[in-house]
């Protein structure tokens, strides 16, 4: 059941009345007051947040008693190797429900998170974390207590079937601006820098807003070795409101990254400097490269989503959009897979749809997502079949990529709230070639590991 339903079910136990709200518990009618009075317990918001809140513990204390059941009928590993002994089922449908089983088992355990500066370890609350292409490093981007944001990588190496334990290396560099979006960049060897886009400067005591920037950042900054010997800042400049970012592997452009702003895509050649700028009609809020072509697919909050072939010269009018997808809201998130014939893309209503390239239209929808006004990003995975999306109701869903089957819904360890939506990694090998697999979730200042076995 899913857990953004349980206003609907308390509206079909007693008909609403305007101005009042019926308690199941105690079985009569309540006034509403005022939502303005801050000490009012009687508001909407507040009685769905206390039935949400009873819901989530419901659902971590079945949890902690291995009560997880599979959300198919029958489903077990012993049924299923006799199906497959006897020919009843072929490969890939085993090895579909073999991983379903799998992700229904992942039991939680946090992870102690050690320091060479004891200070930095669990003192500031995660907001982003991206691993790179190995998953044998995380980066991390963790919100301040008095306002801005800090950098960090965690070291995955130590991560094993018996030790939780992972390194955390913290720097001197600190942002007063808002962090919107964050990706690995293969400058000088694979995943030897991170690109990132910052919205404007917080606006304190009335004072006007500056414009937002760019930076891009050596991942050597973050080492155990001599603070001296660190490079600096690889480039930084002031750009309107940055809302998204990606880095090109294509050798066609090689070196470029891409930052969707407001009504513009601008895309820099970081060793020449050279840059393409490419108007649009509304802020591009997702982006992602191809790797078999230097095309840029971006995510517009009108909900359009289209692509652009960066080795175009002529971009008046908008004649250089070659593909052409609509949302009815917002697009929060865009993923190419695999053979680049699909798209998967989610947007700011809750909806998750795979797209067909080729053909320009929905081939699955993925239900069971919630998002209202949220950036949230999509994790797909491949090689195990999964796609894997944290909501806005801080509660993270997995489902079966092949059938678009919801597999598992994930309550946060924490109570919900807007500060404290949890992010993810899903590997099949996290810390490396023979790393273990499974999910990593950071929340608040606690990182977890979900063992996929």
């Amino acid at each position: 059941e899913d857990p953004s339903s349980s206003s609907s079910m308390q509206n079909s136990v007693a008909p609403e009345l305007p101005g009042f709200y019926y308690d199941p518990e105690k079985n009569r009618y309540f006034r509403l007051l005022p939502g303005h009075n801050n000490h009012n317990p009687l508001t909407k918001d507040s009685i769905q947040h206390k039935a949400m809140e009873c819901k989530r513990l419901r659902l971590l204390e079945e949890e902690e008693k291995q009560n997880q059941k599979t959300t198919r009928a029958g489903l077990n590993s012993s049924v299923l190797l006799q199906k497959r002994q006897l020919g009843l089922l072929s490969s890939t449908s085993y090895c579909r429900l073999v991983h379903e089983l799998k992700v229904n088992c992942m039991q939680r355990r946090k992870i102690e998170i050690r320091s060479p500066d004891s200070s930095v370890a669990g003192t500031n609350n995660f907001k982003i974390i991206v691993a790179d292409v190995a998953c044998e490093r995380i980066f991390t981007v963790n919100d301040v207590e008095h306002g801005g944001c800090k950098y960090g990588i965690i070291n995955l190496s130590g991560l094993g079937k018996e030790s939780l334990t992972v390194e955390m290396y913290d720097n001197l560099y600190f942002t007063n601006r808002k962090v919107n979006s964050v990706c690995w960049a293969s400058l000088t060897h694979p995943d030897s820098h991170f690109f990132l886009t910052h919205s404007s400067k917080l606006c304190l005591m009335g004072i006007a807003e500056t414009p937002g920037c760019a930076s891009l950042l050596p991942a050597s900054l973050f080492s155990s070795t001599n603070p001296g010997d660190r490079p600096g800042m690889l480039c930084s400049f002031k750009i309107s409101t940055a809302w998204s970012c990606a880095w090109c592997l294509n050798p066609q452009a090689d070196n470029c990254f891409s930052t969707g702003l407001t009504r513009r895509v601008l895309v820099t050649n970081v060793m020449t400097g050279h840059r393409q700028t490419f108007g649009t009609s509304s802020d591009v809020l997702a982006q992602q490269f191809a790797t078999q072509s230097p095309v840029l697919f971006n995510g517009c909050r009108s909900g359009e989503i289209f692509s652009i072939d960066v080795r175009q010269r002529n971009r008046k009018g908008q004649g250089w959009k070659a593909i052409r997808l609509f949302h009815g809201s917002a697009v929060t998130s865009v993923h190419l897979m695999e053979a680049e014939h699909y798209l998967m893309a989610a947007d700011m209503a809750g909806k998750i749809k795979l797209w067909d390239l080729r053909t320009a239209k929905c081939v699955k929808q993925y239900e069971g997502h919630h998002n209202e006004y949220a950036l949230l990003p999509l994790h797909v995975n491949e090689e195990e079949g999964l796609l894997i999306a944290v909501g806005q109701d801080c509660y993270t869903r997995i489902w079966s990529l092949q059938d678009a089957h919801l597999l598992r819904t994930i309550p946060s360890p924490h109570p919900s709230s807007k500060d404290a939506i949890p992010s993810v990694v899903f590997s099949s090998r996290l810390g490396g070639s023979r790393g273990v697999p499974g999910l990593l979730m950071a929340v608040k200042q606690d990182l977890y590991h979900f063992s996929y076995n």
